[in-house]
């Protein structure tokens, strides 16, 4: 329990010297900027393994029966990949949300700050009932693998090109009826007053847009991670640094997204993989390193393989 409060409360103090220290007056992030931060989060995140590893540590030795403390820290940073691997595709839709509702880049942050808040207690939601089903029901595990595979094999076969129109979402058409909505951008403002009427600006929607999308995209990536491990903790603080990191890295790799064509096969694999895993996992038990390994390769591979498609086109 003192854990899980030094944690949060970590998590809660970070975020308030954010809005209201690091990033107080709006102003638009750079890639320079951006591409800090994201090299900032990922150190951190590798970092915590270790601290993870000491909190595992000390509690193996109380309690033989538990997890050890270098499986533990492999499963962090398996579980750490998984969600940044499955946030890219998040990113590609947040950036069609921004640019669809002519969101200035500079207030941009804020959006994505308010929403990672939400992001935290939904994920945390998540999380608290997934896990208890999987300890309590195990047969569940079959129908998250299955989905799993299922989610995999539609990626593979639907090429959707990213054609979302937020504006034509179910989303978008429900505020619409519970809220005047307005064109008019007011600053960092939700809400405006016009005709003595709070009316919704541009920046409310995109930010209940964003919050639902996460929702949709946690349904794959939160049964990505029980299959790696059903300890709560492991999972919610790998889901958090990611969702922390995912802002810079939003800010740095928005415009550079259709570079990486070969990323979705990563994804596609990284999938089918996890959702393999926790069909046969009373057959097969693969190691820790096994399944890191596994998941740094298939990112790589995509990452590289698009890079050198991407050489190849500039000198055609």
């Amino acid at each position: 329990m003192i854990v899980w409060i030094c944690f949060i409360s970590a998590i809660l103090l970070f975020l308030a010297l954010d809005l209201g220290i690091l990033n107080k007056t709006p102003h638009e992030i750079s890639s320079k900027e951006a591409g800090k931060w994201t090299g900032i989060w990922v150190s951190l995140s590798f970092l915590f393994s270790a601290v993870v590893y000491w909190l595992y540590q000390n509690n193996y030795v109380e309690n033989p029966d538990k997890l050890k403390p270098l499986v533990a820290s492999m499963k962090f940073i398996t579980g750490y990949l998984i969600e940044l691997s499955l946030s890219i595709d998040n990113i590609f839709v947040i950036a069609i949300i921004f640019s669809s509702f002519r969101i200035p880049k500079k207030y941009q942050h804020r959006v994505l700050f308010w929403g990672i808040i939400g992001a935290i207690i939904f994920r945390g939601l998540m999380i608290y009932f997934g896990v208890l089903i999987i300890n309590k029901f195990a047969w569940t595990a079959y129908l998250f693998g299955a989905f799993l595979i299922y989610t995999a094999i539609k990626m593979f076969f639907t090429k959707e090109d990213h054609e979302y129109d937020p504006h034509n979402s179910m989303i978008y058409k429900f505020l619409r009826k519970l809220t005047p909505i307005t064109t008019k951008i007011d600053g960092e403002h939700f809400f405006i007053k016009i005709k003595n009427i709070n009316t919704a600006t541009p920046l409310f929607v995109t930010l209940i847009l964003i919050e639902v999308m996460d929702v949709i995209f946690a349904l794959d990536s939160v049964p990505a991670i029980l299959a790696i491990t059903s300890d709560p903790f492991l999972v919610f603080s790998s889901n958090i640094f990611a969702i922390l990191g995912l802002r810079s890295m939003y800010f740095f790799l928005a415009n550079m997204l259709e570079k990486f064509s070969y990323l979705e096969y990563s994804l596609i694999a990284i999938l089918s993989f996890v959702g393999l895993k926790m069909l046969l996992h009373d057959f097969i038990n693969l190691p820790e390193w096994a399944s890191l390994s596994f998941i740094a390769v298939a990112l790589l591979s995509g990452i590289i393989a698009s890079i050198q498609k991407e050489k190849r086109s500039q000198k055609a």
